[in-house]
C-alpha cells in the first residue's frame, strides 16, 4: 500500500481524476475540503492554502490543485478566477463566450494545473502541468468545468468528448501529476 493522502477538494471531479492519475503509486486518497476561501493572485497560491489547511486539520500529507482555463484572446482571462467568475458552471461559460463574442477564431487557449503537497513539518511542494487547446461551443457529457469547451485540435474532440484515460493523457493534471509521480515524493511518505 501506498502513502496515506488527503485531497483538499470539494469537488468530486478533481478527486476522480486524481485517484485515477495517482493510482500507480498505490496512494489512498481522502477528500477532506478545508473551506478555505482561494483568494491568492497564482495558483501556487491558492493550492497552498488549500493543502496546508488540509494538512495542519488532519495531520496527514495533503495535496490541493488550483486550475485555471486562460484564454489568449482574453489576456488570459479567466485564468486563476476560472471556478470564481460565476456561481455555476453553465454562468462562468456564459460569461465567457460573451466576452468571446466578435473575437475572431480560432480561441486559443491553456489549461493550467498546480498541485501542492503539503507534509506535515516540511515545506510545501508544487507541481505544475498544461494543456494547450482551443474554446469551442459546448460539446462532450464527460469530465467536469470547462472541460466540454476545451477542444485537443489534433483529435478534433473536447476533453469533455474524451475517456477518462485518454484525456488523463493529455490534461493538464494528467501532466501536473505525471510531475508528482516522477519526482519520487510519494514513496517517501
Amino acid at each position: 500500500m501506498g502513502a496515506r493522502l488527503v485531497v483538499a477538494t470539494g469537488n468530486p471531479g478533481k478527486l476522480r481524476d486524481l485517484e485515477r492519475l495517482l493510482a500507480p503509486a498505490g496512494a489512498a486518497l481522502t477528500a477532506h475540503d478545508p473551506g478555505v476561501p482561494e483568494d491568492a493572485d497564482t495558483y501556487e497560491g491558492n493550492a497552498a492554502l488549500k493543502a496546508e489547511a488540509a494538512a495542519a486539520a488532519t495531520g496527514l500529507p495533503a495535496l490541493g490543485d488550483d486550475s485555471g482555463l486562460e484564454v489568449a484572446a482574453l489576456d488570459g482571462f479567466p485564468g486563476v478566477h476560472s471556478a470564481r467568475i460565476a456561481p455555476t458552471q453553465p454562468e462562468r461559460e456564459r460569461l465567457l463566450f460573451d466576452r468571446l463574442a466578435g473575437v475572431p477564431r480560432p480561441w486559443r487557449a491553456r489549461f493550467v494545473c498546480v498541485l501542492a503537497l503539503a507534509v506535515p513539518g516540511r515545506p510545501t511542494r508544487f507541481f505544475t502541468g498544461s494543456a494547450d487547446g482551443e474554446v469551442v461551443e459546448r460539446r462532450g457529457a464527460g469530465g467536469f468545468g470547462y472541460d466540454p469547451v476545451f477542444l485537443v485540435p489534433e483529435l478534433g474532440r473536447t476533453f469533455g468528448e474524451l475517456p477518462p484515460a485518454e484525456k488523463d493523457q493529455r490534461s493538464h493534471r494528467g501532466a501536473a501529476a505525471a510531475a508528482l509521480l516522477d519526482s519520487g515524493v510519494l514513496a517517501e511518505l
